[in-house]
């Protein structure tokens, strides 16, 4: 008896209670903290007045951050090995993390303005925000086919418009191209009466009936058409997340049943000699 109890509780490994570590919620609150303190150092660096007088002790922050977060995917490495990989966020963080360890040479100078990105980190450490582009990309193949709709519209309005108010209008209309620019300030609604609309109808009066259908069919279906698809995924995602949820209480809840059967079983045997 003694040995079975020894093999059943086992400490725990080392790899062991660092996942369990990395999976704690003070320490991704922690981890919060430091990429929302480095996003706000990074963006204290493009004033010259506040790193004229505080520039050491941010440039500091900033090297402590990065060692943070190198220490940080060493431990998932170490924890979860080749199981790091398979999950598109710590492929992310890896990415931004390895990114901000080029040196920013001349070579790589762009680099620096890349640092900011490492602000995008939230994304992958903060679940709700997960749940949003999680929506958004389940979403995308119903936008391509929004998109393609758009597009088509737009084709088709770019060539009448050069077609109706090219001749007249040569800056806004005299190409494809510049009739497409156009059409897109118009379903933006940037000053698109009196900039625009209005100047045309001065010598083509019933414009508006070209412009007021594009505006309703651009602005007020076809991009709502987004927010709609948009919508559905991540309630279509959130219903999902709920449902992995439910089955696996569900498991938990079948498990200890049994155990609680073969406990019971177990004590109806040892009582069965006594009685």
């Amino acid at each position: 008896m003694p040995a079975e109890m020894s093999t059943s509780h086992r400490p725990p490994t080392l790899r062991q209670r660092v996942q369990s570590f990395l999976e704690t919620r003070n320490f991704e609150h922690a981890i919060t903290a430091v990429i929302v303190v480095n996003a706000i150092g990074l963006g204290l660096e493009t004033s010259p007045e506040i790193m004229a007088r505080f520039g050491g002790i941010i440039y500091a922050i900033d090297r402590a951050a990065i060692a943070i977060f190198v220490v940080e995917l060493a431990m998932k490495l170490f924890a979860y090995r080749l199981g790091f990989f398979r999950n598109g966020w710590n492929i992310f963080d890896f990415v931004i993390v390895s990114a901000a360890l080029v040196p920013a040479s001349q070579q790589f100078s762009v680099l620096r303005a890349l640092r900011i990105l490492r602000a995008l980190r939230l994304v992958s450490v903060v679940p709700s925000m997960r749940k949003v582009i999680v929506g958004l990309f389940s979403a995308i193949p119903s936008i391509g086919t929004v998109i393609v709709m758009l597009v088509l519209l737009f084709y088709v309005s770019a060539v009448m418009a050069t077609k109706l108010f090219g001749a007249a209008f040569p800056e806004w209309f005299g190409s494809f191209g510049a009739s497409l620019y156009s059409l897109f300030q118009i379903m933006t609604l940037e000053s698109w009466s009196m900039g625009i609309v209005r100047p045309v109808m001065e010598q083509f009066p019933y414009a508006w009936a070209f412009f007021v259908p594009f505006i309703l069919l651009t602005s007020f279906i076809v991009l709502n058409l987004f927010i709609g698809v948009i919508v559905n995924a991540m309630s279509e995602a959130t219903d999902e997340e709920a449902h992995d949820e439910r089955e696996e209480i569900l498991r938990e809840l079948r498990t200890l049943g049994e155990e609680v059967r073969a406990i019971r079983k177990a004590a109806e045997k040892n009582a069965e000699p006594a009685s």
